[in-house]
């Protein structure tokens, strides 16, 4: 008798542990680069690790993997959209007021605003043009080539711009090369990696010398509006945190401004800022510095003369 309650003893504490061990890691999927010279979303995949490293005592094991095939913007957050359903579970985005009503925002800026400083992609013959302006109402008459679901769109066009729009990101690098729009807007973070992959294919493609628009434009992490999706939430919210009180995050965003930033000449260029109407109420206050960098140092005109 006592063997035999021994080992059901045994057997019930063996049970009980069974569901911990045998428990799935929670998985969070992703969209692939769109190109294989796509590097834009490397830093926020990074930060989710680390985020998820941060909590794994609290919430277990993890898989953070790329889905096989590359999807546009559109398709992914159709995916994160279907659910279960979906192939994907998780996007990185600039966020705007549609795309926090179909999907599950965690309201953290992961680049602290960055994404939100925009220079130009130019052709020689409008950087000419450019040089003779000074006022944004000069800089409104030229055409902006723009996809038609970025967020930046619907930023631009509220602020009065002329856009160019179309459903293709690499086509939009050739419509600029043939003169199909003047001004392609990108992110401060993103312009020089993007004028190295395509120098080569667009002859006389340069980088704008002398403007900048900034409007308050935060990436969210985004995920499902289900049950599984809250989850992913407050695990994903709970990381963030856990790595801005320990430093962490302050270190890694520092580390990726200056990466994505080194090639580029900021200091004394022109800002013109502009309203984001897009923002919601979730964001954090724009005074927050925890959250939001005004690049002040980077933007302040330098001692160098001639410029």
């Amino acid at each position: 008798m006592k063997v035999s309650a021994l080992c059901l003893l045994l057997s019930c504490l063996l049970n009980a542990a069974l569901p911990a061990q045998a428990a799935e890691p929670m998985s969070f999927i992703h969209p692939p680069p769109e190109n294989t010279s796509d590097k834009r979303h490397t830093y926020y995949w990074e930060i989710l690790e680390a985020a998820l490293q941060s909590n794994r005592s609290k919430y277990g094991d993890y898989k953070v993997m790329p889905y096989g095939t590359p999807m546009n913007f559109q398709r992914a957050a159709a995916e994160v959209e279907a659910g279960e359903k979906g192939r994907i579970n998780i996007v990185s985005r600039a966020t705007n007021l549609e795309l926090e009503e179909r999907l599950r925002a965690i309201p953290i800026p992961l680049d602290k605003g960055l994404l939100g400083y925009r220079m130009f992609l130019v052709m020689p013959e409008t950087q000419a043009r450019l040089d003779n302006m000074q006022t944004l109402e000069e800089l409104k008459q030229l055409t902006i080539g723009q996809a038609s679901v970025w967020t930046d769109t619907k930023i631009l066009g509220d602020n009065n711009f002329k856009l160019v729009l179309a459903d293709n990101y690499e086509g939009l690098f050739q419509m600029l090369g043939v003169r199909r729009y003047d001004l392609f807007s990108r992110g401060a973070i993103e312009i020089h990696a993007e004028w190295l992959a395509h120098k080569n294919k667009i002859p006389g493609l340069t980088i704008e010398k002398k403007f900048v628009l900034a409007y308050p434009m935060p990436r969210y992490f985004f995920v499902p509006r289900n049950k599984d999706g809250e989850r992913m939430a407050e695990r994903i919210e709970d990381g963030l945190r856990r790595l801005a009180k320990s430093g962490e995050f302050e270190r890694r965003y520092q580390a990726y401004k200056k990466l994505v930033l080194a090639d580029l000449d900021l200091s004394g260029r022109k800002v013109f800022r502009l309203t984001n109407t897009q923002l919601s109420d979730k964001a954090p206050p724009l005074n927050d510095k925890l959250w939001w960098d005004d690049l002040a140092p980077e933007l302040a005109p330098s001692n160098r003369t001639g410029r």
